[in-house]
């Protein structure tokens, strides 16, 4: 059997990696000397396969001692809106080499493409990942023509990506119109048992400006909002996952090769090997360890527009925020600064006015905080309960964000926007041509099937284990940032809103509560 070689497979950088040229980029691993990528952001990507700009290009830059919502403000205040976007100073590729319109056979173990038959091995488990690759995985798999990305040696191509060439957006795509609302696009992704785990593929055209008419979608610029549903085997992960995506549709409907922007927490070791990044989206989706497909359905709703000016403004956000990220001028935060909540910051900061539903209980949050403090036995966990439940909605679950954008965009498209619209939400309007909804299914493993994701935290609670001891957390080891990388330009992280309420129950129970109960005492007598 004949060594796969670059010659016969070929490289990530062959055609568009999102909204970026692959030419302008070159592949490397965290470890290069002459990247002018920050070393914060290398830091991460050590071992990893990346790609960042080719000397001699600008990467796109950021500006120090600020926060990263000042910058990003104060920058798209100054830069027309005009489709341009520099070099990204790191994309997430994962792997060498990459394999189009393959099949696996049905037994698994032989991958062939181009002519050519290699030995097919799946990538090793990370060891803290709980399930993985298996027979109901290759069965499902060589049913369809498929995209890898991986390496070769000696015969044998060892996948990390898996990507299924039907999972497009198709031209083809039945035209459903919906109400321009939040409740409208939850009801699409409750439409189908366990939120369309276990169903197929499925593309949804929701409205498009010249109905009837031919489609031409190829190579159009696209905005997609992305939202990923609750796992099921994890009882912190019922509220999903969230990202923005932007790209060019690709021959056929192909969506693989867009950008995910991808938020998750730097400072704890992923389970799944999950890094936060500009990452391809079929790795985002598809990745064996990492890829969100693979423990939970996915849901994107696509924005087809005639002009990228609002995609590339978008992705530019991103590149300037993800290194005020790396260096920990932006700090995630489950309850306060996660995927959704930069996500939905990033579109506020430049433009897009997203709505915000508001907390969801200040009452219950306040006078609740002593009650969370015993039931959990710790003052930090009632602390996070505390500001989980009065953040923002919007901010704070993934759907609440899929569902807010999402009828932004139907509101936009329709005329429907009840609110003065800024220069960037006149662009888009002007630039949709269509809307379409992508239901991605789980992808077969040996994983639990997973389903929609909640939408307020009374749905948490409802889905959350009564009894707390059989909960099913999954411990991860923490990933301390070295103190060489530490900037002397950052900024303090704001406080929590629960170190407020902290000190206010503190000076209660010191002052307050006693002096309640003498007087009470006192009246009684």
């Amino acid at each position: 059997m004949p060594e796969l070689t670059l010659a016969r497979t070929g490289s990530p950088l062959d055609s568009r990696i999102g909204l970026f040229r692959g030419a302008d980029l070159r592949l490397t691993t965290g470890q290069c000397s002459d990247c002018a990528t920050i070393p914060q952001a290398l830091w991460y990507f050590a071992d990893e396969t990346i790609a960042v700009p080719r000397p001699g290009l600008a990467a796109a830059n950021f500006t120090r001692g600020v926060t990263a919502w000042d910058d990003l403000r104060q920058w798209a205040g100054t830069h027309a809106l005009d489709g341009r976007l520099d070099a990204p100073p790191l994309l997430w590729i994962g792997s060498p080499e990459i394999v189009r319109g393959a099949r696996l056979s049905v037994d698994g173990k032989t991958l062939s493409a181009n002519g050519h038959d290699w030995s097919f091995a799946p990538v090793p488990k990370i060891p803290l990942n709980r399930s993985y690759y298996d027979e109901s995985s290759s069965a499902f798999l060589a049913a369809r023509r498929l995209s890898l990305r991986g390496s070769a040696r000696a015969g044998t191509f060892t996948a990390r990506t898996i990507w299924p060439e039907d999972f497009r957006l198709d031209e083809n795509a039945p035209l459903q119109a919906i109400d321009a609302a939040p409740a409208a696009l939850r009801a699409l992704i409750r439409g189908e048992p366990r939120g369309g785990a276990q169903r197929p593929f499925a593309a949804t055209a929701l409205w498009e400006r010249s109905p009837g008419a031919a489609r031409r979608w190829t190579d159009a610029p696209a905005l997609a909002v992305m939202l990923n549903g609750a796992q099921g085997d994890d009882d912190e992960a019922h509220g999903g996952h969230f990202a923005l995506v932007t790209g060019r549709v690709g021959a056929g409907g192909a969506i693989g090769d867009w950008i995910a922007n991808n938020f998750y927490t730097l400072d704890a070791e992923s389970e799944k090997g999950i890094l936060a990044a500009m990452v391809p989206l079929d790795n985002y989706l598809a990745d064996l360890n990492s890829g969100q497909a693979w423990y939970r359905p996915s849901y994107l709703l696509v924005a087809v527009l005639k002009d990228e000016r609002v995609p590339c403004r978008v992705q530019a956000a991103f590149e300037r925020v993800y290194n005020h990220f790396y260096r920990h001028q932006l700090v995630y935060r489950h309850a306060t600064m996660n995927c959704a909540s930069i996500s939905v910051d990033v579109l506020r900061a430049i433009g897009w006015n997203v709505p915000a539903r508001g907390a969801t209980s200040w009452s219950a949050a306040a006078l609740g905080l002593p009650y969370f403090a015993l039931r959990d036995r710790s003052v930090e966990k009632a602390a996070d309960t505390f500001d989980y439940l009065t953040e923002d909605q919007t901010r704070l679950f993934p759907a609440a964000a899929f569902e807010d954008i999402g009828a932004d965009l139907l509101q936009l498209a329709t005329g429907k926007l009840a609110r003065a619209r800024t220069a960037l939400e006149n662009a888009l309007a002007e630039d949709l041509e269509a809307l379409v909804f992508l239901r991605v299914p789980q992808l077969p493993s040996s994983r639990a099937w997973g389903d929609y994701p909640i939408v307020t935290a009374w749905e948490y609670r409802d889905r959350f284990p009564s009894d707390r001891s059989k909960a099913k957390i999954i411990p991860v080891p923490p990933r301390p940032f070295p103190d060489a990388l530490w900037d002397d330009d950052l900024l303090p992280s704001p406080s929590p809103r629960s170190d407020l309420a902290l000190a206010v129950w503190a000076a209660l129970s010191v002052v307050g509560i006693p002096w309640l109960l003498r007087r009470r005492r006192r009246t009684s007598q």
